[in-house]
């Protein structure tokens, strides 16, 4: 996992935020996924491998995280 501050990625969130601004924006290249804050877009982004995401997905699917 790396910081980053400037990419042109193409940023995307999710349709179930319904175009709020409290949001987790992703964008995705061929072997990464970034993600920030959609109210501070010129902010930080954390930017993981694919795998380490899928694998975050897949616990989180999994229940891996549930208290």
């Amino acid at each position: 996992m790396e910081n980053t501050q400037e990419s042109p990625l193409s940023w995307r969130k999710s349709s179930r935020s319904q175009g709020g601004a409290n949001c987790v924006e992703v964008a995705t290249t061929t072997d990464q996924i970034a993600i920030r804050d959609s109210k501070n877009p010129d902010g930080p982004t954390l930017t993981f491998q694919a795998q380490t995401w899928r694998d975050f997905v897949a616990g989180i699917q999994a229940g891996e995280f549930d208290l």
